[in-house]
């Protein structure tokens, strides 16, 4: 399995595009420039099989509905954050951008840490809640990587002064879920460069001393 990273738009946004020797992909956190992602998918000769969200705030979701409707594939997301797609006040957008970004409710809804089968992938959901209220993390134990959104970057962590943000949940998510895997997991973060779990166990400011 491969994977790959692209930031899109103005936050720079990493999406991922996770691939098996068939082509198949997984497409994660879609932040917006569709026709460059598309194009990207298309150039690389890739097939989507789904969407998956980490979390719902806009910088995450911009191209959701361009790559659906592309390629007539399902989204997934958390239940606590069903409502946000569609409603520029709870994905943010209507504070801190120019224009509102919104997209159609996802098709499933992850309502508990399960492991969860499309295609031929099989991975593990784990709740990470605390930048988000439904943010989720996806384990793909066989390639050693976590995409863990906006919850742990390299050398920092996802912020808490959101609204539902919750700074003491976030801490313990990363410790009980993200920190609980094999330290040489590869850690695919929302923004930034990718790390590794045994690298922020011992040198994240933010996660020393807890």
């Amino acid at each position: 399995m491969k994977w790959e990273q692209l930031p899109l738009g103005p936050l720079q946004t990493n999406c991922y595009l996770i691939s098996n020797s068939m082509k198949d992909c997984l497409v994660i956190d879609l932040g917006s420039e569709g026709p460059k992602l598309i194009q990207h998918i298309q150039k690389r000769g890739l097939k989507p099989i789904a969407i998956l969200l980490t979390h719902a705030h806009f910088d995450h979701i911009g191209a959701v509905d361009d790559v659906r409707d592309h390629y007539h594939i399902p989204v997934y997301i958390h239940r606590n954050e069903k409502k946000w797609l569609a409603n520029p006040a709870m994905n943010g957008s209507t504070a801190f951008m120019s224009q509102t970004i919104s997209a159609r409710d996802a098709d499933f809804l992850i309502d508990q840490e399960t492991k969860l089968s499309i295609g031929s992938f099989s991975f593990q959901v784990y709740e990470t809640p605390g930048h988000s209220p439904g943010s989720i993390s996806f384990y793909f134990e066989e390639s050693g990587i976590v995409v863990s959104g906006d919850a742990l970057f390299a050398g920092s962590i996802g912020r808490t002064d959101l609204p539902q943000g919750d700074h003491q949940q976030l801490i313990k998510s990363i410790h009980q879920k993200l920190l609980a895997l094999p330290e040489d997991t590869i850690v695919l973060p929302g923004h930034g460069p990718d790390t590794v779990i045994e690298i922020e166990m011992e040198s994240n400011p933010y996660l020393n001393g807890f």
